[in-house]
């Protein structure tokens, strides 16, 4: 049974890239810039966790934020999705000046984002979990906008009056980003997915899932501590280290460095600790 089937729609050519729900015109051309973010810094109290950090997210494309822990990655989603107002720098999103926007209007705007916690409401069935994620929608269009999210991820569509609180992990998470997609966002940003999954099913949700997003059209914003293995996917590769840019290139690049490890811990880290980076752990 598949993990995720590619949004359909009547009359529309279904190998095109296109988000579910969403009228052929709204969906991005693939590479086309959605979400920029310029000499960004933020933190808490007026005190910076995160400094000059600079990223951008194009559709179709997954760009990949990694960094040891502590390295500001959280503060930095925070800040993209309004949770936190920047101390400095800018944000772009889908051509406009975000900056002073609030978290509510970016998301309405359709900058989505599922947390790596309290991503879903336990005591609720799979659909009302989804009908809370359509809660802008008109009525009509949320019933379908729900319809197409439990035909999209079949092994939802099978658990659909099952409590989020009886999912097992990897379940819950696909109900947690299908939520996040319910009202079709242009970027989605997804912080640290397959945090506590075991391997087999936090490949099947970067492999599959994700990648399936980014395959759609959406232009994904991955914050993800399974290096090498998101890293495979990813169209660029931003390394945060004590809250700054370490390094910054296209995934092909990264995925070319002899010794990722290096970046993270820089010339003095043991090859034990170099591999354990890469292999995100």
């Amino acid at each position: 049974m598949p993990i995720l089937r590619r949004p359909r729609r009547a009359h529309v050519d279904d190998t095109a890239p296109a988000a579910a729900g969403a009228p052929l015109s709204s969906v991005p051309g693939i590479g086309e810039e959605l979400l920029a973010l310029r000499s960004v810094s933020a933190g808490y109290r007026g005190v910076p966790v995160v400094q000059d950090v600079s990223l951008d997210v194009s559709a179709g494309e997954i760009s990949l934020v990694v960094g040891p822990n502590g390295a500001g990655k959280s503060t930095l989603v925070k800040a993209a999705i309004g949770e936190l107002e920047l101390l400095g720098g800018t944000i772009i999103f889908a051509g406009n000046d975000i900056t002073s926007w609030g978290e509510e209007r970016r998301s309405a705007a359709g900058l989505g984002y599922v947390p790596q916690v309290r991503d879903v409401f336990p005591t609720l069935s799979v659909v009302e979990n989804l009908e809370v994620g359509a809660y802008r929608l008109p009525a009509r269009e949320a019933r379908s906008a729900v319809h197409a999210m439990l035909e999209r991820f079949p092994a939802l569509g099978h658990l659909r009056h099952r409590k989020a609180r009886q999912l097992s992990g990897g379940e819950r998470k696909l109900l947690a980003i299908a939520r996040g997609l319910i009202a079709d966002p242009k970027v989605l940003i997804l912080d640290e997915p397959t945090a506590n999954l075991s391997p087999k099913v936090a490949r099947m949700v970067l492999e599959e899932v994700i990648v399936g997003l980014a395959g759609a059209g959406h232009g994904v914003l991955l914050i993800e501590q399974r290096v090498a293995l998101a890293a495979k996917f990813a169209a660029r590769v931003t390394v945060l280290v004590d809250g700054k840019v370490r390094y910054a290139a296209p995934g092909e690049e990264f995925r070319a460095l002899p010794d990722v490890g290096a970046i993270f811990f820089g010339a003095q880290a043991t090859g034990g600790a170099r591999a354990h980076a890469a292999r995100g752990g």
